[in-house]
């Protein structure tokens, strides 16, 4: 899994030339350590530059109840063991998890192909599967328990 990353988000040519980048990393450490490096490299170049706070970093939990309930939930509906596998995604997961330390969560969706590209598309038949699969999830979380 790729745990960091920085990438070139957008060039733009006003009177000065702008550029964005966006850095994200599972571990807060690490995010930070990337952030400084962009930065230096900007200073290097003369160049001035400014930082947002951006997404916080998400350690998953691989061991989590409800990450055991959504198991159990894909197994019954689709007769197969789900692909769990922490990914370099689930930005949300990271805001959420800042606000709310200590929340149990897990990040899924349908299927997306070409992901932040003019190629992105969706695959339209995951889209029913994510949703019987969200409703067996909630169906099946004890009651009261989140």
């Amino acid at each position: 899994m790729v745990e960091t990353s920085t990438n070139l988000a957008s060039v733009k040519t006003k009177e000065t030339i702008v550029v964005g980048t966006s850095q994200r990393s599972s571990v807060e450490s690490s995010l930070q350590d990337v952030v400084q490096m962009v930065q230096a490299t900007f200073k290097l170049a003369c160049a001035s530059y400014e930082s947002s706070e951006g997404y916080p970093g998400w350690q998953p939990n691989l061991d989590s109840e409800i990450l055991r309930i959504a198991t159990n939930s894909y197994l019954r509906l689709f007769n197969q063991k789900p692909d769990v596998r922490a990914i370099h995604a689930g930005l949300e997961c990271g805001l959420i998890g800042k606000k709310y330390p200590g929340m149990d969560m897990i990040s899924f969706g349908p299927t997306v192909k070409g992901a932040h590209s003019p190629d992105e598309r969706l695959n339209i038949k995951t889209t029913q599967h994510f949703w019987d699969f969200t409703l067996d999830i909630l169906k099946n979380i004890p009651n009261g328990k989140y």
